[in-house]
């Protein structure tokens, strides 16, 4: 059986997608969706759990550094009810601090240009925090 997980970056402008693989170990980036309006977002991410036979979806929640939520985890919050009301997929949220910096640090080593990580930013903070929580539950079952 497919049990893929579906990693969000949830931005107002772009919306960043990861997958794992079915046996859950890696997380790979996938796309970067533009926003222009919930029902093209949601329409975007239904096509991913469609095709890729996604069976968990983990949200990134942008904590503070202190562990605090801000404006930003709240945004991220309503962003999950509106997916749980769009979507039967369990959803779990996940820390994600630091991600983004992890992300244009890696692309930064790989030497790649200002505008080529402007486009891969996102799906590869997924990546990352998709990745961690993978690895937290490498032995769950289903």
């Amino acid at each position: 059986m497919m049990r893929r997980v579906l990693g969000i970056d949830y931005g107002r402008v772009r919306i960043g997608l990861a997958l794992s693989d079915p046996l859950r170990i890696t997380a790979q980036p996938l796309e970067v969706v533009r926003r222009t309006g919930d029902d093209a977002t949601f329409d975007a991410i239904a096509r991913v759990i469609d095709e890729r036979e996604v069976t968990h979806i983990v949200l990134g929640l942008p904590l503070q550094l202190d562990g605090e939520e801000g404006p930003a985890a709240k945004e991220v919050r309503a962003f999950a009810v509106k997916l749980g009301e769009r979507f039967e997929t369990p959803i779990e949220l996940w820390d994600e601090r630091l991600s983004t910096a992890q992300a244009e640090r890696a692309m930064l080593d790989a030497d790649l240009s200002r505008a080529q990580r402007k486009k891969r930013r996102d799906k590869v903070a997924a990546q990352i925090f998709l990745q961690s929580w993978l690895n937290v539950h490498r032995n769950d079952e289903g």
